[in-house]
């Protein structure tokens, strides 16, 4: 009896085969390398409220939409990119983040990875499918590619002189 129990709990934590994975795998959750990974917050009464990921824009009366436009208004560069400037999270966004770092203008970004409606929203403001992408003085540029055009051919200077000219004359 005792045998047969332990060869049965060995075959279950050994068994690592997919069809006893996708058997298992609950919605919003994936594994890697035998390890499970949630997008989902379980909605256990043993779930503190401090845990749980909150929405800011609930409560404010802003639509994702209204939050587009206040972005490209309010900041003078705004990029919509995977990741955050100081961590890029693929290589177009790294290197507009490198290419308008040169500028030295003020750079407002959001992170569209932490938000699959917030990245919806964006193309549909700027009727464009990839990203990052990059807005100035309230404008739809384009993505990497075209920043780093605009940036050999002096174009992206001269779009940007007021505003660096404006940062400096603030500090």
């Amino acid at each position: 009896m005792a045998r047969s129990l332990s060869k049965l709990l060995c075959k279950g934590i050994s068994f690592s085969g997919s069809a006893a994975r996708s058997a298992i795998i609950a919605p919003g959750s994936f594994y890697i390398n035998g390890m499970r990974y949630s997008t989902t917050v379980p909605n256990e009464p043993d779930t503190h409220d401090d845990f749980k990921p909150t929405n800011k824009l609930e409560n404010s009366g802003l639509t994702l939409k209204d939050l587009v436009e206040q972005d490209v208004k309010d900041n003078p560069v705004m990029l919509y990119m995977k990741g955050v400037p100081d961590l890029p999270q693929c290589g177009f966004s790294s290197l507009a983040v490198r290419v308008l770092k040169q500028y030295n203008v003020p750079l407002g970004a959001r992170n569209i990875l932490e938000d699959p409606e917030l990245k919806s929203a964006v193309k549909a403001f700027s009727h464009w499918p990839t990203f990052p992408q990059i807005f100035i003085k309230g404008e739809f540029i384009g993505g990497s590619d075209i920043i780093l055009n605009m940036h050999q051919t002096g174009e992206l200077k001269e779009k940007l002189q007021d505003i660096s000219a404006n940062q400096e004359k603030s500090e």
